[in-house]
């Protein structure tokens, strides 16, 4: 124990001894700045210096940019990049899932591949008539100004705009006689139309044809997508007037009545009409007889 003082003692001696650290001028040795230091005081501020020297590195790293200059950080240009195709991902997958469900549906319209069980027939009827006797048509008062005020607004509006507002109707295809009746059972999931050859056949309605080529079975083929989620199909034409992507309107000519196709007898108009994916019977929209 006597031995360990001394010791003890030289080394806070040697902590605690002061020295001066002069700068001179070196050609005149003029003292410009001098310094009393302990080796004490010389490893405090070293400990000090080098912990905010730690402190200011890891401030720099963790909160600016120049983290990404640092092996094993990722850029937040990379991150962005990261995230945006993730959504893409996301909304194409999304897509996908829908164009499969639509895709399904037109395979069972050219196929006939439906459970006649599952058909909801008032509910296409619903979709384009509307019975307006049990609804009360009655403007009220804040429906009556809020017409004023839109009104004479548009007095002095520069331009023209106009919404269509007439009701859903389907058109016939073509006028004749129904040769085979609408059939679920034995997965004849249309009407045939006898007409003679040639005739014009129409479209039901406003929409876009989706599909217009040649079939082995079905002769050409035309289907056709309208509003509402409704679908025509036309079957065993001589000639189509319209390619896939037309626009086409009610009444419009989109091909003419053949005996195309390896299932057909005759001269006629196999037409489906679906919605929502299921089959409806034509006749409870549409009057076809002369």
């Amino acid at each position: 124990m006597a031995k360990d003082k001394p010791k003890k003692q030289r080394l806070k001696k040697k902590l605690l001894h002061k020295y001066r650290l002069v700068i001179l001028n070196e050609d005149t040795f003029e003292e410009r700045v001098s310094f009393k230091l302990t080796r004490l005081n010389v490893f405090v501020l070293s400990g000090f210096l080098i912990i905010l020297l730690i402190v200011l590195t890891t401030f720099l790293i963790a909160f600016t940019s120049l983290r990404e200059y640092i092996p094993g950080y990722s850029s937040t240009e990379l991150k962005t990049q990261a995230i945006e195709l993730n959504e893409k991902i996301d909304s194409l997958q999304k897509v996908r899932i829908r164009d499969s469900v639509y895709l399904a549906s037109i395979r069972n319209v050219l196929t006939g591949e439906i459970k006649s069980e599952n058909i909801n027939k008032d509910s296409l009827y619903d979709a384009f008539k509307i019975d307006t006797e049990d609804v009360d048509l009655t403007p009220s008062k804040q429906d009556s100004l809020l017409r004023e005020e839109v009104a004479e607004e548009d007095k002095y509006n520069l331009f023209e705009t106009a919404t269509s507002k007439v009701n859903y109707v389907l058109f016939p295809p073509v006028k004749g006689e129904i040769s085979q009746e609408y059939n679920p059972e034995e997965k004849h999931f249309a009407i045939d139309i006898v007409a003679p050859k040639n005739t014009p056949v129409k479209a039901t309605a406003d929409g876009t044809v989706i599909f217009s080529e040649w079939t082995v079975a079905t002769g050409y083929v035309l289907i056709i997508e309208h509003p509402n989620n409704l679908i025509s199909v036309y079957k065993h034409n001589a000639t189509l007037t319209k390619r896939q992507g037309d626009l086409v309107t009610a009444g419009e000519v989109i091909a003419t009545i053949g005996n195309t196709g390896e299932l057909t007898t005759g001269p006629h108009l196999h037409f489906e009409l679906w919605s929502e994916g299921y089959s409806v019977n034509p006749t409870s929209y549409i009057d076809f007889k002369l």
